[in-house]
């Protein structure tokens, strides 16, 4: 008999559940007594205004749900436990006898009034700091401007204090070379006044003897003053020597440390609006990232062998811009080819006439190669070839430039019996790379290793003896070993050979064995094969834009191979 009280009890007050109902609040959606109108009225200070209405006069009610287990009742219960509304006859089925039930209306009036106060935060305080925020970034995208630019006028403005003092160092020292051509002009003059003053004097001594050795007068003769011992002391002509300039020689990276740098972007996250919280994270802008193809394509081939000097073999390439590329082979010819046309630009002979081992690129655009015969690493400035290192008891075998502009070159003993990379800045050793934290070998003798620095600042060796990449960092200490993956292309032993980096930090090694290029990533973890039929890949180079070139050992054709996006 529980369920028909609860049903009867649905006419009675919602708040003493007592007296039968005779007012009825359209706020709140309740049934009330009499009695229980004031306490109703106070009981709720979110609400601004209960519309208390006599029973008989209220608004019609909702429609009730239907309910899920019997189709032709409505839903005047909620079962808190189950979560559903329930009707008359699941409550009379006593399936929900122990469940905490209540009135449906109930539960729809404090719903509403949560909704009610939801809604009123959300107007009053969270919409009027989204509105803010939104103001906010709104207005320090409208400063971006201003303040980029005045970011970029005081670059500017630095860089012509900076033009500011090399002008008056040049001033200065131009006005310096005036005063010594002055005072050299002076000196030279001098010197021509005293010399033609003996001229005149030595013109005027030899009229004179002219004129006796004509006359037959005895008396001037008897008179005459030889001055033929001073005159055989020849003038004294003054040898000044004029000054010499000497530039002191900078790299553009010690420029940049000294001209001063830009700070990292920083990056501000606001997690909690209202309670302006605020968390911050820095964030080095860098390369853009880019993913590998699963089929690179060849865009275009270069084929040295039209230039003329055709290479018996092509050993070695390397990008001097994204429209020129340096070729060498086995000629004492060096050659600039033009990308986009394949045309011969340029051709540079070594200085000793030998041929060139391996070439390369400094940061600032000058060509680099090694004479293994003549032990020289050489530098070509201007058209003119400078030997920039010369060894003793080692043999180079490959370079490569860093970005700080110093030179890696790796090197053999003479007896073959030693392997080691060296860096050099100028002509001056700076550091050895040769043995690992055990005292062994990092690389092996005898062959040739072709180097490349990561944009980690790793050195990279491509050791052909070794049939392996050895990767050390800065500090030369040794972080992997890379020897291959397989199944390879032709299923052959891993043969590295040419070498060279992305912007990725990806370390592309060519595979002579298996006529592909191995892709890994700065951990030494394999990433993809490019196979894109080539013949014999030896040197490698990648431009600004990551498009790889290929010099192809047995055909003497560079491929450009465009392998991510």
């Amino acid at each position: 008999m529980e369920p028909r009280t609860k049903t009867k009890d649905a006419t009675r007050c919602a708040l003493c559940k007592t007296a039968v109902v005779q007012m009825h609040c359209g706020t709140c959606l309740i049934n009330l007594c009499k009695a229980c109108v004031g306490e109703h009225s106070m009981s709720d200070e979110s609400i601004k205004k209960h519309e208390i209405v006599q029973f008989k006069h209220r608004k019609p009610t909702l429609p009730y749900p239907r309910c899920s287990s019997h189709d032709k009742e409505r839903c005047e219960m909620f079962c808190n436990h189950c979560n559903v509304p329930i009707c008359s006859v699941c409550i009379s089925s006593e399936s929900h006898s122990s469940h905490k039930i209540c009135e449906i209306m109930t539960l729809y009036s404090s719903m509403k009034k949560e909704i009610a106060r939801e809604n009123e935060e959300m107007q009053m305080s969270i919409y009027p700091v989204y509105e803010n925020t939104a103001y906010d970034v709104q207005n320090r995208m409208n400063q971006l401007e201003k303040e980029y630019g005045d970011l970029s006028t005081a670059i500017t403005k630095h860089g012509e204090e900076w033009h500011g003092i090399i002008d008056k160092i040049v001033k200065n020292l131009k006005a310096e070379v005036d005063t010594m051509k002055s005072r050299h002009y002076d000196i030279l003059k001098k010197n021509l006044a005293e010399i033609n003053q003996r001229v005149s004097e030595l013109e005027e001594a030899i009229q004179t003897s002219t004129m006796i050795m004509e006359s037959n007068d005895i008396a001037p003769l008897l008179q005459f003053n030889r001055k033929i011992l001073e005159f055989r002391k020849l003038p004294t002509k003054l040898e000044v020597s004029s000054p010499k300039f000497t530039p002191i020689r900078c790299q553009q990276e010690e420029f940049v440390k000294q001209f001063g740098k830009l700070s990292t972007l920083s990056l501000f996250s606001d997690d909690d609006c209202c309670s302006g919280k605020k968390v911050q994270e820095s964030e080095e802008v860098g390369p853009p990232v880019k993913q590998l193809l699963k089929k690179p394509k060849v865009v275009s081939t270069i084929r040295t062998g039209n230039s003329g000097s055709v290479y018996d073999n092509l050993f070695d390439v390397a990008c001097l811009s994204d429209e020129e590329i340096w070729t060498c082979g086995l000629v004492n010819n060096i050659e600039l080819f033009s990308i986009s046309q394949g045309t011969l630009l340029k051709t540079i002979k070594t200085k000793t006439g030998n041929i060139p081992g391996n070439i390369a690129v400094t940061n600032r655009g000058h060509l680099v190669y090694i004479d293994p015969t003549d032990r020289s690493v050489n530098i070509v400035k201007d058209g003119e070839i400078e030997t920039v290192i010369k060894l003793q008891n080692w043999k180079p075998s490959n370079v490569c430039s860093t970005s700080s502009g110093d030179l890696l070159v790796t090197m053999d003993s003479d007896d073959n019996k030693q392997a080691k990379v060296v860096r050099y800045s100028g002509s001056n050793e700076k550091q050895t790379i040769q043995f690992d934290d055990k005292g062994q070998p990092l690389y092996s003798s005898g062959k040739s290793k072709c180097i490349s620095e990561n944009r980690n600042l790793n050195i990279c060796v491509a050791d052909v003896r070794a049939n392996a990449v050895v990767v050390v960092n800065q500090a030369g200490k040794l972080r992997f070993r890379y020897t291959g993956h397989t199944p390879a292309p032709k299923n052959e032993p891993f043969g590295p050979h040419g070498i060279s980096t992305d912007s990725q930090s990806h370390i592309l090694t060519a595979d002579m064995n298996n006529n592909c290029v191995h892709i890994i990533d700065h951990n030494g973890q394999f990433l993809a094969f490019i196979d894109c039929e080539l013949s014999g890949p030896w040197g490698l180079c990648t431009d600004t834009n990551d498009n790889l070139f290929v010099g192809q050992l047995l055909k003497n054709h560079v491929k450009k191979i465009h392998y991510q996006v």
